[in-house]
């Protein structure tokens, strides 16, 4: 498919083919939610742990005899019923890893992607590489830029730019990202998606085959 090309001013100097096979075809949303669900699980750490009543510290001892003293019987004072007692069906260290085959994460790329064109939030933009590094010429050149909000922008760019990154290191709602590295939590957290020209050819020459 053709799809204009923008300058940094916003105005538009020409045409680029973009693949149909990565952003034309029918995106696959139960796919794109599986890959996303395995995103978010692969990122826990599942370090979070409790103590059970048999692992917090005392409690070995009966607080008082069984009868006589008209008190409840109580075992030990780290029962899950008193304070400073265990906890009952508490988290444990675990893996949340989930696996996903390579033809399906592929899709659920191509699908991601192919959406984003669907909801016309792509913007193929032109000497953004050369961009300043500073914040406010950052923040001009998305302003100018159309489609979408410009307070709410990944940048695929096709290797790590400084100036890139500098210019938006203070923008809370924007993102610097090569290429190679476009995932589904990206790609849906942020609005409008902005590509250079470069990274146009590699997100061709990775996800086209």
């Amino acid at each position: 498919m053709q799809v204009p090309v923008y300058d940094v001013t916003g105005q538009e100097t020409g045409q680029i083919e973009l693949a149909d096979s990565v952003f034309g075809i029918e995106p696959n949303v139960p796919v794109m939610h599986q890959a996303y669900v395995r995103q978010m699980a692969n990122a826990r750490l599942g370090t979070h742990d409790t103590k059970t009543r048999g692992e917090v510290r005392g409690g070995g001892r009966k607080p008082w005899r069984q009868k006589g003293t008209g008190r409840a019987r109580h075992g030990s004072i780290r029962s899950p019923l008193w304070r400073g007692g265990g906890v009952v069906f508490g988290p444990h260290p675990r893996k949340y890893t989930q696996r996903m085959p390579r033809k399906m994460r592929r899709l659920a790329i191509r699908s991601v992607l192919s959406a984003k064109m669907k909801a016309d939030q792509v913007v193929v933009v032109e000497g953004l590489t050369e961009l300043e590094p500073r914040t406010k010429a950052m923040i001009q050149t998305l302003a100018r830029l159309p489609k979408g909000d410009a307070r709410s922008t990944l940048i695929l760019v096709d290797e790590p730019r400084e100036n890139l990154r500098r210019g938006a290191n203070n923008l809370e709602h924007v993102r610097v990202l090569p290429a190679q590295y476009v995932n589904m939590r990206d790609v849906l957290k942020y609005e409008r998606l902005l590509l250079t020209r470069e990274a146009v050819d590699v997100i061709h020459r990775l996800w086209a085959q």
